[in-house]
């Protein structure tokens, strides 16, 4: 081997991350780069799950609903909680999972796995990222069906719970489907053949022990009515499913979920090979 001049510059790779602790200012650059992203485009990203909002209202309540009543409330009161439960659901899973499967359509997962981010702390970051969008989404949706439906709050802390607990899960969940899809069509079958027929199916806009069997067992088994039914029972004071097991349910996916979203990063599934 010919040795190198006396004056030759040595360049070394660079050195894995080797300081203690969380590295705060990436984590709030990743999570206000998620935060910026769906805020650039806010007529995509906040005004048109409004208009869908509000057109469900305008069809189920105004031209259905007439005056019905379900469990001692409006029809309205009823149908309200959980269309905004859908719009948290959607758009906290759209924005992780969007986010992510651009980046590697564009070749720009680079640009994530550079910085000196951890696994944990991409996961906090795109999570917390997709939960905001999911919770602002939500927020401006229950402001614009107030005309339509009067919401009493009867239970804050499951309004709080409920609705952090889902956009939390969608969030990761749309983490995993981020890294695992490798075309728009891959995520487009998650959302047509996965998201929608459970949000669908959660009684939204009807009340489960209506449906025949095996419908109707079936729908017990959907983690998405737990999150409806414990959301609206925060402002109707009424559930139809038992409130501990919504509770214990969700706080455990919220955990499974982000162990497993640890777990692809720390592999690199997808994303380093």
């Amino acid at each position: 081997m010919r040795d190198l001049p006396s004056d030759a510059e040595v360049v070394l790779p660079p050195t894995p991350r080797a300081y203690p602790g969380v590295n705060w200012e990436g984590l709030k650059t990743l999570y206000l780069r998620e935060v910026r992203r769906f805020m650039k485009v806010g007529m995509q990203t906040l005004a048109a799950p409004v208009v869908t909002a509000l057109l469900y209202m305008l069809v189920f309540v105004v031209a259905v609903g007439g005056g019905r009543q379900v469990h001692g409330v409006d029809y309205g009161t009823f149908v309200a909680p959980g269309l905004v439960m859908m719009q948290i659901l959607s758009n906290a899973f759209a924005n992780s999972s969007s986010s992510l499967l651009q980046a590697k359509f564009n070749g720009l997962m680079g640009d994530f796995l550079t910085p000196p981010l951890t696994p944990a702390e991409h996961v906090v970051g795109f999570g917390a990222g997709a939960a905001t969008r999911g919770i602002v989404v939500g927020a401006i949706s229950l402001v614009a069906v107030l005309p339509f439906a009067r919401l009493p709050v009867a239970q804050p802390w499951a309004i709080l719970y409920f609705g952090l607990g889902a956009a939390l899960i969608m969030a990761f969940v749309g983490i995993m489907a981020g890294l695992w899809s490798e075309k728009f069509d891959h995520m487009a079958a998650v959302t047509n053949f996965v998201i929608m027929p459970m949000t669908f199916l959660s009684g939204t806009f009807y009340l489960v022990e209506r449906l025949p069997e095996p419908f109707r067992t079936a729908s017990h088994y959907n983690p998405f009515f737990y999150l409806i039914d414990g959301f609206r029972y925060g402002f109707t004071g009424v559930a139809e499913s038992n409130l501990l097991v919504g509770v214990t349910m969700t706080a455990v996916l919220v955990f499974a979920l982000g162990f497993a979203c640890l777990r692809l990063f720390s592999v690199g599934y997808k994303i380093k090979t």
